[in-house]
């Protein structure tokens, strides 16, 4: 039954992923018709499923390194850490304050292993806390330099070529970091190592239809309220976001795609102008942002003490 139920949230969770990061890693090419939203999603699903054959470190981060879910009832908190970060996640979301699954994701980890009275890796918490805070501004920078860059060497006639490339960078990143988070879920829920081809498929599948549904809202937030967005400030934000996220996961640490890319954005809104940026917006993800790890690690701790309190009592 343990298994069970974490096994239907891991489901739901690949889902939410979709929604939440399938828009956003699309949203900023929608401008230039080079990648078609329906080739863009086929590509994350395949590249979902098939770049974690060869890496896990990050799965592997969220499963061991940041609390040991291991032993009596750490389903039960597995499963009340993902609850939690959803919970949290959809809360900000419905309140129009768009934020990062990921750090939710690290949030629920921590409170719940915490509140569980399982093993947490203070250090490694804090590790990965900090390259979560450095990569938006890592992302920034690049972004700040690349659109110099483009300027300089390429045109509008030439721009397609470097979203591809862009948008390919960007997808194999975000299938070798941040959408290890699903996976590291599938590990707890049934108990596997490595990343069996028909577990990876499955996520995949379940994160590309969150990702058709939720393109439009997702895709709404980052192309068109952070910054009056032309094409090169979307092309240069996927190739910022995919070198950012792809470094860290080098490192085995979780990021959030989408901070990078809202990074990106600014950073290639500032270096024409910090007027076509649109602060309070950005000022208002990045609250949410603040908010979003410690409510999702308090909600979990509360939630697994009370419920580890009532089934051994």
């Amino acid at each position: 039954m343990e298994a069970a139920v974490l096994i239907a949230v891991a489901c739901l969770f690949a889902v939410v992923s979709g929604m939440n990061d399938g828009g956003a890693l699309l949203a900023t090419g929608l401008k230039l018709p080079t990648v078609r939203p329906v080739t863009g999603i086929l590509t994350l699903v395949v590249l979902v499923a098939v770049v974690p054959l060869a890496t896990q470190q990050v799965a592997q981060t969220f499963v061991t390194r940041l609390a040991t879910f291991s032993g009596p009832g750490a389903k039960t908190a597995m499963t009340i850490a993902v609850i939690a970060a959803l919970v949290v996640v959809m809360t900000l979301s419905a309140q129009g304050r768009p934020t990062s699954l990921t750090l939710a994701i690290v949030g629920g980890l921590t409170g719940a292993g915490l509140g569980w009275g399982l093993p947490v890796s203070a250090g490694s918490v804090v590790l990965v806390l900090a390259f979560g805070l450095a990569a938006p501004l890592v992302g920034g920078l690049l972004g700040w330099w690349m659109i110099r860059l483009l300027l300089l060497i390429t045109d509008s006639h030439g721009l397609p070529k470097w979203h591809w490339a862009g948008f390919m960078l960007q997808t194999v990143a975000y299938a070798a970091n941040d959408g290890q988070k699903m996976l590291a879920v599938f590990m707890i829920a049934l108990g596997f190592s490595g990343a069996p081809l028909g577990y990876t498929s499955l996520v995949a599948l379940l994160f590309g239809l969150g990702a058709v549904y939720g393109l439009p809202r997702a895709g709404r937030t980052l192309s068109r309220e952070i910054i009056a967005s032309r094409p090169l400030h979307g092309v240069v934000a996927e190739l910022a976001s995919g070198t950012a996220v792809i470094a860290c996961a080098a490192l085995g640490m979780p990021v959030s795609m989408t901070q990078a890319i809202a990074g990106g954005l600014i950073g290639a809104g500032v270096a024409q102008g910090s007027g076509r940026v649109r602060w309070y917006a950005a000022v208002k993800i990045v609250i949410a942002w603040l908010l979003t790890l410690p409510a999702s690690a308090l909600v979990a701790g509360l939630a697994a003490y009370v419920v580890k309190g009532v089934a051994w009592s």
